[in-house]
């Protein structure tokens, strides 16, 4: 694992408005939670219920989808949350680009010929959720 979730090289993000700015700049672009590039070169991907082999790695996307309509901030806050569960003391989210290989069981982009962009700290993660409380109704199914 790079050092406190710090990836050599690249930037490090430190909130919801950056990981925007980066959004802008870098298309399309993804998440991971990981312990990061160099650690995820050294595993194979597998899909944790099945045991299948998995073609890429899976990822979830910081690009707005052309239908959204809302700020931003908003949804990255949502991707951001999806995969929160995930981070532990030797995982953390970074940025990252690369070509779509296929889907994973959840229907996420697994990703091959990846390049890191930038690492996004811890911090960013619980501005995400604050946001995402404020701003969404988790469990709605629009009845």
């Amino acid at each position: 694992m790079e050092e406190a979730g710090m990836l050599p090289g690249v930037p490090h993000l430190r909130s919801l408005g950056e990981v925007g700015e980066l959004v802008e700049a870098v298309s399309p672009l993804y998440v991971r939670f990981s312990g990061g590039p160099v650690a995820d070169a050294a595993t194979v991907s597998r899909d944790h219920e099945s045991g299948c082999l998995l073609p890429g790695l899976s990822v979830n996307p910081l690009t707005p989808e052309p239908w959204w309509d809302r700020k931003v901030e908003h949804w990255l806050a949502r991707q951001l949350c999806q995969y929160a569960h995930l981070l532990a003391p030797d995982r953390y989210p970074w940025a990252l680009t690369g070509e779509i290989a296929g889907r994973g069981p959840d229907c996420e982009p697994l990703l091959v010929g990846t390049t890191a962009v930038a690492s996004i700290d811890r911090s960013v993660v619980d501005e995400a959720a604050w946001l995402y409380a404020r701003v969404f109704h988790p469990g709605a199914d629009g009845r």
